[in-house]
């Protein structure tokens, strides 16, 4: 079942569908671009004018990304204010023009007019801040890919919201660390299991940890 408020993909679709895509990427070796888009300070609308202005917002930015970008493309509602597109067939520097064009036109509006709880017309201002990544450039799995658009993401927030980032290519710190014999082994034989890097699972456990204690560079 889709996401009622916007008709997008749930994020458990969207993933399922992102990994398909991308294994047959992979046969077919064709580019396939993904989109992260999150509304500006989106906390501050419900906070100001309750979940009301906030659906009606969020429904708003959805219909923005649907115009926007290509007839081919799949949408998917990832958090409370977080939308994901998939963009099959499609290069990256293309990808960053459709986010653009999304960015774009939700800034040239300027002003919304929606309701709050009280059935009272507001305006409120919206914006938005995205990040683009590619397969196989950026990632040749799901995590990976995911992992590099969320930075892209959470780059465009950090220096000012209101922009689209593309994914960079990360620098690799070398650190001196130890582990377990059995730690390594069991480390290689899921890398196998899952045919993913070693690199690119334990990045992946580290994101996950920094995300339970909480530790994020940029708020929503």
């Amino acid at each position: 079942m889709a996401d009622r408020l916007t008709g997008f993909l749930t994020r458990k679709q969207f993933d399922d569908l992102l990994r398909e895509k991308l294994e047959g990427s992979r046969d077919g070796g064709r580019e396939i671009s993904l989109l992260m888009i999150d509304i500006d300070f989106f906390k501050t609308v419900n906070d100001s004018h309750g979940h009301a202005a906030g659906d009606a917002v969020i429904r708003r930015v959805a219909s923005c990304i649907r115009e926007h970008c290509d007839s081919g493309a799949v949408f998917g509602r990832y958090g409370g204010e977080e939308f994901a597109v998939l963009l099959p067939a499609m290069e990256r520097e293309q990808a960053f023009l459709a986010a653009e064009r999304v960015r774009a036109a939700m800034e040239e509006t300027g002003r919304y007019s929606v309701n709050n709880e009280e059935d009272d017309s507001i305006e409120v201002n919206v914006t938005i801040s995205a990040g683009v990544a590619a397969f196989p450039t950026d990632g040749r799995d799901a995590s990976e890919l995911l992992r590099k658009v969320d930075q892209a993401l959470y780059r465009a927030k950090n220096t000012g919201r209101n922009k689209v980032c593309i994914a960079q290519e990360e620098k690799m710190a070398t650190k001196t660390t130890h582990y377990t014999l059995t730690q390594l082994e069991r480390l290689a034989r899921l890398a196998k299991e899952e045919n993913i890097g070693e690199a690119a699972l334990l990045r992946e456990a580290l994101d996950d940890l920094l995300f339970k204690y909480k530790v994020s560079d940029v708020e929503s």
